[in-house]
């Protein structure tokens, strides 16, 4: 079974993923408001009655501007940990809370959700990674650097939405105050477009089809210097910046099982025609005497 991948929108301004299958989906995060996140769903063709809910990864406000007014109108649980809920101080969502712990995976339909615990600057920030069957998509963003769950997670994915927010340069040589500068690099705020493509080529799976370079910083980093990088180390994944302004298209994202390299004799007989299968097992019996 396929699944189905978009970024409604990626950024400072506001932050939401759509991960789902023919069926059912989620949204990571939900940081757009409940009017825009409906509008870039219309636009792109998705039924907001099939997400069945909202994985949050922090308390910051980009991550949750709408999610309030979403979850009262479409009655969506909300799966969150407990220390990012008493951060979020939303009395309103109480009644559809559903709390999660890390590397405790959540079924949803046919998708299965884990969380996992990242370093941000924030109580308790997870990353995910969404399978269904065979296929799996992984959401890391907002992450401070890149740990062992990366990468092990990273490898098994088929799909990521990975974090490239700015260039050192530019944010060394930016207006931003120093402790703000430092608090993007120092290891709790966010990943540099080299650490984003420091983990693409040394543990890009090769089933993996599509990247989504996200949560570009508007003041530190330039798509065209991202894509500029990636565009060193040509691949078969399709490389895509998800957008500060607007939603994606949707990415079709399925399990491509390997291409067999060799045949076992059994299987070669199975495989031609029946006149010719008598001879070859007689010469595979001969063969194994010596």
């Amino acid at each position: 079974m396929s699944m189905f991948i978009a970024s409604l929108n990626s950024g400072s301004n506001g932050n939401c993923y759509y991960i789902g299958n023919s069926e059912e989906a989620i949204f990571v995060d939900a940081g757009l408001s409940c009017a825009e996140t409906e509008q870039r769903m219309a636009r792109l063709g998705l039924d907001m009655n099939a997400v069945k809910g909202i994985f949050i990864s922090h308390e910051h406000s980009d991550h949750i501007f709408g999610l309030s007014t979403l979850v009262q109108k479409y009655k969506m649980p909300v799966y969150v940990t407990a220390g990012t809920l008493r951060e979020i101080r939303g009395k309103r969502l109480r009644a559809f809370v559903r709390l999660f712990e890390s590397h405790q995976p959540v079924s949803i339909g046919g998708l299965t959700i884990t969380p996992f615990p990242k370093k941000h600057d924030a109580r308790d920030p997870h990353s995910f990674v969404v399978r269904c069957m065979q296929t799996t998509v992984g959401i890391f963003t907002d992450i401070g650097q890149i740990c062992e769950q990366v990468v092990c997670y990273f490898r098994q994915c088929h799909a990521a939405f990975l974090e490239a927010n700015y260039d050192e340069e530019m944010l060394q040589q930016g207006r931003y105050p120093h402790f703000l500068k430092n608090r993007i690099r120092g290891g709790q705020g966010h990943l540099s477009n080299h650490q984003a493509f420091e983990l693409f080529t040394s543990h890009r799976p090769d089933f993996m089809t599509h990247l989504l370079l996200s949560h570009l910083s508007k003041e530190n980093n330039s798509p065209e210097l991202l894509m500029a990088l990636f565009n060193h180390h040509k691949t078969d994944t399709e490389v895509i910046i998800a957008s500060r302004y607007q939603e994606s298209q949707v990415y079709p994202v399925s399990f491509q099982p390997p291409t067999k390299t060799f045949l076992s004799p059994g299987e070669i007989i199975n495989e031609m025609p029946l006149k010719k299968k008598a001879n070859v097992k007689s010469e595979l019996r001969q063969l194994s005497l010596f």
